[in-house]
């Protein structure tokens, strides 16, 4: 059974993004690539930009690339879009290099979080950037879109500045920020941008282009779904909402009950099972009202027990009670310096953050930054509407030349040496067939920027994208590396009823388990594969994005044809771990479901005559994770025979449900309270510092003899010496070859060695002591180097951290 995608309740909620009047400037045609520089602009005819988007990424015209989406859509509606890549943020000159454009600039920090993109897990600065040519690092700032926001606002600055991409999203409330270890305000109060678009802005993104162009104020648009903006509270336009308040957690006490007005004391104590009269023994006048005051007892009992009053709603008054609509309803969030400053609010904030993110029930939410005259509000609308079918075949059949820019081409024209761009790379002959998440992983990002409803391409668009990569693409051999999206088999999958849909608040489809309202019928997806794979000219379709194999292993028929067809000998899947204590903070299945997609696996692949593997991923360190939890998959993976090279810490992310249990030690999955009640609300064990990171990290890499004399101390400490010795049975050996002490990652280039400078330092110069900034050279807080030394103040005493 599919998924009706095409009939649910969003498919009638929002204007097609091809039904508006394009633009005056259509006339002018499609470019071949989208203008970097004045002369490309004057070969089409230009002589401005209506808008120009400013990226963080290297400009590849691919629908993989987060701008080359929005370029491409933008144009279509017939706006003149140019492109600024990976711009020198040093000044605002090269921002002026397209000049001034008529409409609003784009800005976003590109397809990834640029602290994620510069730092790894252990705040160590990466000496490479897949989205650069060469890869090489250091090409674009730490929080790039802050910064490009503010050289914007520099070049020109009466031109409305409307912000996007995943740093954008993740951010648009105050927010944990992992690499200065304090929350932060929103992006939308630090970037001083007009408007901030999250999540898939296409919707959002030509409804505003087009109102702009109308010459409506930007300070004006207010009402467009998927939009962050700042508002101040005495603005007239936010008047006329229902606020509900949220800014605090409940603190459950005692409920003392109210004394009846026609009783008499003694008659109050006689109702106790007690008298006021002392020659009885009883209690005095003032001690029989404390006791009336506690509430009802009970009289059989020798110890009364305190019961709460039950408050029951007047029936009367039932059918005059007017629930407002959802759609003129704000939730406020605890503000900024309250979330700041309290860890519990921190929790709370994001749990009504991820409550509110169905499309089809989210109210508005705003959140209050700074007091007296700076206080204003960030206002964020509910989510944008998902796109329709027939709106994603038109996103993705655009005329994308499906290459980086001939800018980058070294002295040959080619792409593939000197200036190859692995993020290309990597997709180059890859096809997106849906978006949206509806697992809900709480280290996840995917469901928080893109949403859980899944948005499907059709199957003939997807057919075309094949046939063109075929004819089309330069280097093609046949294969086709990718057939997938944020997950691989969630292609038209979606709830039964779109009635439950738009009213479900659930933050996943598939934990606990595997709702009962959800389509599991992977149909449509193995006649793409069929279709695919017939094709004159393909070798090979393979499958590279995550697949959730609890959903595979309902559709046996699935996993033979993945299994038989579309496994290039390795397939990737992530359990990320085996112990129920950290699998239920993340929100994954439990590793039965990982032992029933392996024995499907090892028996189709058999059953083919092929040898097979699977390659499972794990997390060390996420929140919830103890030592003995570590050390138990430790043994797992001994037990299985898994040795894992590429092993992944956790990465604390903006926004994420994760994030806040490692911020805060709570559990936003659970009511937050002051007062932890019962095992359900308990505090999360966070690992912290770096030695218990590394020693987390160590046990999935148990065979590396430079862990052993960690795991050793570790598991004498923990009272599992048992594990120590030469057997089979043992994790580790007693005996510790020579070691050089160091992990060499399978990446080529994890991160910045040691003793090695930053990449974004200039190459100092002769005089200049080592990682110190080259004279003359223009600093700003972002760019990760260390501070001048003026001369003005003495050397501090401490050591640098």
């Amino acid at each position: 059974m599919n998924a009706p995608v095409d009939v649910s309740f969003f498919a009638r909620a929002a204007k097609p993004l091809t039904s508006y009047r394009p633009y005056w400037a259509k006339r002018f045609g499609t470019a071949a690539f989208l203008p970097m520089s004045r002369a490309e602009m004057e070969k089409l005819g230009w002589d401005s930009c209506d808008i120009i988007l400013v990226t963080g990424d290297a400009y590849i015209d691919h629908p993989s690339f987060g701008m080359a989406v929005i370029g491409r859509t933008l144009e279509a509606q017939g706006f003149r879009v140019g492109i600024i890549a990976q711009p020198d943020w040093q000044s605002a000159e090269p921002f002026k290099v397209l000049g001034k454009p008529n409409l609003f600039w784009g800005v976003t920090a590109g397809n990834m979080d640029s602290m994620i993109n510069r730092y790894t897990a252990d705040r160590k600065i990466r000496s490479d950037d897949a989205y650069t040519p060469g890869d090489i690092g250091g090409k674009r700032p730490d929080r790039a879109a802050i910064v490009y926001s503010q050289r914007c606002r520099e070049a020109y600055k009466d031109v409305p500045i409307v912000l996007g991409g995943i740093e954008g999203s993740l951010r648009r409330i105050a927010h944990y920020d992992y690499w200065s270890d304090k929350v932060r305000r929103s992006i939308v109060v630090d970037s001083k941008c007009d408007l901030l678009l999250y999540g898939n802005a296409e919707r959002a993104l030509v409804e505003v282009a087009h109102r702009i162009a109308a010459r409506e104020p930007v300070e004006k648009i207010t009402d467009v779904r998927g939009t962050a903006f700042v508002r101040r509270p005495d603005d007239e336009s936010g008047k006329g909402w229902f606020e509900i308040d949220s800014t605090t957690v409940d603190e459950p006490g005692p409920v003392e009950a109210h004394i009846n007005p026609y009783m008499t004391t003694s008659e109050q104590a006689a109702a106790q099972g007690s008298s006021c009269s002392k020659e009885e023994g009883g209690a005095t006048d003032s001690v029989a009202v404390g006791a009336q005051s506690t509430g009802a007892t009970d009289q059989n009992s020798p110890n009364p027990t305190i019961q709460a009053i039950q408050f029951v709603a007047n029936p009367a008054l039932k059918t005059r009670l007017k629930v407002p609509p959802r759609e003129k309803t704000v939730i406020r969030l605890p503000s900024y310096e309250q979330v700041k400053s309290d860890p519990v609010l921190y929790a709370h904030a994001n749990r009504v953050m991820h409550l509110e993110t169905n499309p089809g029930n989210a109210r508005a939410m705003v959140q209050a930054h700074g007091e007296g005259v700076t206080a204003r509000d960030v206002w964020l609308n509910p989510p944008p509407i998902p796109l329709t079918t027939a709106e994603m075949d038109h996103v993705f059949d655009l005329p994308y030349a499906r290459g980086p820019h001939p800018s980058y081409a070294d002295e040959n024209g080619s792409h593939d040496h000197g200036t190859k761009i692995p993020a290309w790379e990597m997709i180059r002959f890859s096809i997106n067939i849906m978006r949206g998440c509806f697992g809900g992983c709480t280290f996840c990002s995917i469901t928080e920027h893109e949403g859980r409803i899944i948005q499907s391409r059709s199957e003939d668009s997807i057919i075309q994208e094949i046939e063109d990569i075929r004819d089309k693409v330069k280097g093609f051999t046949g294969t086709i590396s990718d057939l997938g999206g944020p997950t691989a088999n969630m292609y038209r999958l979606g709830c039964r009823s779109p009635e439950i849909e738009a009213a479900c608040r659930k933050p996943s489809c598939v934990f606990p388990g595997i709702c009962q309202n959800l389509t599991t019928d992977h149909g449509p997806l193995i006649k793409i594969y069929r279709r695919g794979r017939a094709l004159k000219g393909i070798k090979k379709i393979l499958i590279g994005s995550g697949l959730r194999y609890d959903l595979a292993v309902k559709s046996p028929e699935y996993v033979k044809e993945l299994v038989q067809h579309h496994v290039g000998g390795y397939l990737k899947i992530a359990p990320e771990h085996t112990e129920q204590g950290p699998l239920s903070k993340m929100m994954k299945p439990g590793i039965g479901n990982y032992d029933r997609f392996k024995q499907m696996f090892e028996k189709f692949s058999e059953e083919a005559g092929k040898k097979q593997f699977l390659i499972p991923y794990f997390i060390a360190a996420h929140p919830g994770t103890s030592d003995e939890d570590m050390m138990n998959l430790a043994i797992w993976l001994k037990k299985n025979g898994f040795r894992a090279d590429q092993v992944q810490t956790f990465y604390p992310s903006p926004m994420a449900s994760a994030t806040a249990m490692y911020h805060s030690g709570r559990n936003p999955l659970t009511k937050v309270r002051r007062q932890m009640r019962d095992e359900a609300e308990e505090s999360v064990d966070i690992v912290r510092g770096e030695k218990r990171r590394r020693l987390h990290k160590a046990f999935l890499r148990y065979h590396d003899p430079n862990n052993w004399p960690l795991l050793r101390d570790a598991l004498k400490a923990m009272g599992r010496a048992d594990l120590i010795g030469n057997g089979k049975h043992h994790l580790i050996p007693t005996f510790q070859p020579l070691t050089d002490g160091g992990y060499q990652s399978a990446r080529r280039k994890n991160s910045t060695p040691t003793g090695v400078k930053s990449a974004t330092a200039a190459a100092p110069a002769k005089s200049t002591k080592p990682g110190q900034p080259q004279k003359g050279r223009i600093l700003t807080q972002h760019t990760g180097l260390p501070p001048r030394v003026t001369g003005s103040a003495k050397p501090s005493a401490r050591k640098p951290r």
